[in-house]
């Protein structure tokens, strides 16, 4: 279905990443990484990456961090649209196949290694081929699950990541008024993307009678790492609870007894500052059905290339995969 070799794509607001699949089987070779800021659509994005390619992909499997509708897709927290059928026709693929990007980290977690996880509190054996699930925070907040069935595997998108959302507790309660509202709301997505970090750190400190110092994500995360008394670590540690319990929402709604995988850019620059226990205690606080969450392990994904992996190993087996080709894949 995919003619070898495939460009393998994982597009998002912020990040742009693309890998070649030489033959079926063979690991992904990463051939670009770009700014998706710096390029007016994917089309010149991708005709700059195989410009230096000496070998020319046959197809291509991408994902984008949007809703794909009609082998299209708009990236939410970019100005992109993805076409599946007009990439088809501007680079002379063979044969495509366009992914949400959490719908395909979905599908990557057969693929995933040992040595790329690390495990948050003690690991519960996953029951039978119980349902798994994928989520993380990046540019937005990425959610997906993935079901076995005699063997293939089923992925299920979510955009949850626009679910309205509310505080537990009353640390939580004294700042969230002071969140800031995106397009008149918080949500999920709000709080707990990287922007959300920012927006939660303001609160925190408005709720406080302070004024925020001029921060963004990645100053917060390192004087958190710097001075564990700081009320960067404290804006830290609230996020990484909200995650918790959030993860938690996202496990029984699937049922997730396959366990529960967390991913995004953000998660591992902060996995030192992961208080296991604090973490599951959120993670299972989900009365009446907390003996199902205490089942339920939790793992961090480390490695940022995984997905890539996930969808090579679709284009050498797809039959493996219970995808919608015939409706979704180009040509």
């Amino acid at each position: 279905m995919f003619a070898h070799p495939v460009l393998i794509a994982d597009i998002g607001g912020t990040n742009s990443r693309f890998a070649l699949a030489s033959k079926p089987g063979a690991d992904p070779h990463i051939v670009g990484r770009l700014q998706t800021k710096d390029f007016n659509d994917p089309e010149s994005a991708i005709r700059t990456v195989l410009d230096a390619l000496k070998e020319k992909p046959k197809s291509a499997i991408i994902c984008v961090a949007g809703p794909v509708i009609d082998r299209r897709a708009h990236l939410t927290n970019a100005s992109w649209t993805i076409d599946g059928p007009k990439l088809a026709k501007a680079f002379d693929f063979e044969s495509g196949l366009l992914l949400n990007d959490f719908e395909a980290q979905a599908l990557s977690l057969p693929a995933l290694r040992p040595e790329w996880l690390k495990q948050i509190g003690e690991a519960a054996p996953a029951i039978g081929d119980g349902p798994r699930v994928i989520l993380g925070p990046g540019t937005g907040l990425g959610i997906g699950a993935l079901l076995t069935i005699d063997g293939r595997h089923i992925p299920v998108s979510s955009e949850s990541c626009h679910i309205d959302f509310g505080p537990v507790g009353k640390e939580e309660e004294a700042f969230w008024p002071h969140l800031e509202r995106v397009n008149g709301r918080v949500t999920t997505e709000s709080v707990m993307s990287g922007p959300g970090l920012v927006r939660l750190h303001r609160a925190r400190l408005v709720a406080k009678g302070m004024a925020m110092p001029p921060e963004d994500g990645v100053a917060i995360v390192n004087e958190a790492l710097a001075n564990p008394k700081s009320e960067e670590r404290a804006t830290i540690n609230a996020y990484l609870r909200i995650i918790a319990r959030f993860a938690g929402d996202i496990a029984i709604t699937f049922m997730a007894t396959g366990g529960v995988t967390l991913a995004g850019g953000i998660l591992p620059r902060i996995a030192s500052m992961i208080d296991k226990g604090a973490f599951r205690h959120a993670f299972e606080a989900k009365e009446p059905v907390d003996e199902l969450t205490r089942r339920i392990s939790t793992r961090l994904l480390m490695e940022p290339d995984a997905v890539l992996y996930g969808m090579a190993a679709i284009a050498a087996e797809p039959d493996r995969y219970a995808v919608d080709y015939q409706g979704r894949a180009w040509r």
